[in-house]
């Protein structure tokens, strides 16, 4: 009987020591280039830009989406906008190297709130907020609960409403008592790293992914069983959060842009990117022909002109979104394969 209990558990034992071993990697690989700060009973991460002598923007605070970490918009915002604004990139809680807090921050209402006192913190008294997929749900809260530090709100291809249908299985294996444990401590890693070069992939879909992407962004921080959970659980609060907090996005006040793509198949542009423009009064919606998910990489240069009119700088955003999409228009695509990245759920 024993002898069958060890056959059993041994392949369990040693895939958990492999995953383990391939956090303490991942973590090499993509070390730390925030500071951890007290926000009140744990630390929440971020890399801090400070304000430049040549700045011509407000302060910004730029917000991950879902399976993410700071690096991914570092990667897409730094350089482009490096002495022009004091930036905040930052590490949601309980993903990259934040530390997760309590329950309520499950849910994008604690996670701004969590933003807030961060940004309070650091010294920042009011800044345009950027959020990025999940991020914009985030974003949207911020706008809704501290409109006295939000000078402004731009969304990429943001989740903000309620969607028909469920998300992909393994988040409810992942938040599963017991079974959910030995899931993200076994299994995670090994099923994440043959799933992460397809799944960046169709991230882009169906635009060419930067083909140092990867390397940059740290994308298999999320594979940490910690991280994991954490990003499950969003997933599984968010619908049932959209659905009661969405009407509020009519208090908004704060100048507002949406850009999205309309070839975006992980967060439906006409349910979500058009909601917040019927939602938000004022608010101004460009659609980039022929983009995918990825927005803050494919039309980089249309985001920055978004955060310039915010400013109070004359942009003529459409015109921008135009010449965009004749530059996107030479870029190769490569064809991929729906491998469950593409999800009725927002990323």
């Amino acid at each position: 009987m024993l002898a069958e209990v060890s056959a059993l558990l041994a392949p369990i034992v040693a895939a958990i020591g492999y995953s383990s071993y391939k956090a303490r990697q991942f973590e090499h690989a993509y070390p730390n280039i925030g500071e951890l700060t007290d926000i009140g009973g744990y630390r929440m991460n971020a890399l801090h830009v400070p304000r430049p002598e040549t700045a011509d923007l407000p302060p910004l605070v730029f917000i991950h989406g879902a399976s993410g970490n700071l690096l991914d918009q570092t990667g897409a915002f730094r350089e482009p906008l490096e002495g022009r604004a004091e930036m905040l990139f930052v590490d949601r809680p309980g993903h990259g190297y934040s530390e997760r807090g309590g329950p309520e921050n499950a849910l994008p209402s604690g996670q701004a709130d969590a933003i807030a006192k961060l940004m309070e913190r650091r010294g920042i008294e009011k800044a345009v907020i950027i959020g990025h997929s999940f991020g914009g749900a985030i974003a949207a809260a911020f706008g809704v609960r501290h409109p006295d530090k939000t000078a402004g709100l731009l969304f990429l291809a943001p989740a903000s409403h309620p969607w028909p249908g469920g998300i992909d299985w393994y988040y409810h294996v992942a938040t599963t008592p017991v079974v959910g444990w030995l899931f993200n401590h076994a299994l995670v890693v090994p099923l994440g790293l043959r799933r992460l070069e397809r799944g960046t992939l169709n991230v882009f879909h169906p635009n060419p992914r930067p083909l140092d992407y990867i390397a940059k962004t740290g994308p298999s921080l999320v594979l940490r069983p910690r991280a994991f959970f954490n990003n499950a659980t969003d997933f599984k609060r968010l619908h049932e959060y959209l659905r009661a907090n969405a009407p509020h996005y009519s208090g908004i006040s704060a100048p507002t842009v949406i850009i999205t793509g309309d070839r975006d198949e992980i967060v439906w542009e006409h349910l979500h990117s058009r909601g917040l423009a019927r939602d938000i009064s004022g608010s101004e919606l460009i659609t980039v022909r022929g983009v995918g998910h990825k927005p803050d990489y494919l039309a980089t240069d249309v985001a920055i002109a978004a955060i310039e009119k915010i400013a109070g700088q004359p942009r003529d955003l459409a015109a921008i979104a135009r010449k965009a999409e004749e530059r996107l228009a030479g870029l190769v695509t490569r064809p991929v394969d729906d491998i469950g990245w593409r999800a009725q759920a927002a990323r």
